[in-house]
């Protein structure tokens, strides 16, 4: 790693010197611990500046405003997103996957779900969040309809409503008392069992 002639602007937080073309992944992480933090509304561009030790006008650069960080970021989550439910086996572990991806990345799925904040027309997003929705579609297809029903996509619905319902209970900490010292994940089979049984 160079350490000649670095200067300020072009160090982090905890004076790490960082390559040019990191700077839009610095931006991104600091605006995630943010978000991680204090919520989508505690983001400003002068603030993610600072932290990543880049001239206030940095962050317009990359990403335009406030909503086209916000947006970026959207897409990334329904990108891992739809890249974790393709790796489940079936459709009860695509949910579980759900729920380990909202624990795992808290920042990404506040955000993915305000639909206020993003720029709806972006086509990065809706490629994503039309991969995720793709992935989730094909996991409640391959059940039988024994075991779903006749209506896949109100199946489907069910589903994301369980899986989205649970994950979100549990990152606001509504789900303390029933699940306790119990492995969210394991609870949440557990749930998912209840509604979609195995054709016999």
């Amino acid at each position: 790693m160079s350490t000649s002639k670095s200067s300020a602007n072009e160090k982090g937080p905890a004076n790490r010197p960082y390559h040019h073309g990191d700077l839009r992944r610095a931006i991104l992480s600091a605006a995630l611990d943010v978000i991680a933090a204090d919520g989508p509304a505690a983001l400003s561009l002068r603030d993610l500046a600072r932290r990543a030790g880049v001239s206030h006008a940095a962050p317009a650069h990359h990403f335009k405003d406030r909503a086209g960080l916000l947006t970026t970021i959207a897409a990334e989550g329904f990108g891992l997103l739809a890249t974790t439910l393709r790796q489940a086996a079936d459709l009860k572990e695509a949910g579980v996957r759900y729920v380990r991806f909202a624990r795992e990345h808290p920042a990404h799925f506040q955000v993915m779900f305000a639909p206020e904040l993003l720029r709806e027309g972006d086509l990065e997003l809706a490629t994503a969040r039309a991969l995720a929705g793709d992935a989730l579609r094909d996991a409640v297809a391959a059940v039988p309809p024994r075991g779903r029903g006749t209506d896949a996509r109100l199946a489907g619905v069910a589903a994301w409503s369980l899986a989205h319902g649970f994950a979100t209970l549990l990152l606001s900490h509504n789900l303390d008392g029933p699940v306790g010292d119990q492995d969210p994940e394991e609870v949440f089979r557990g749930l998912a069992a209840m509604l979609f049984r195995p054709a016999e």
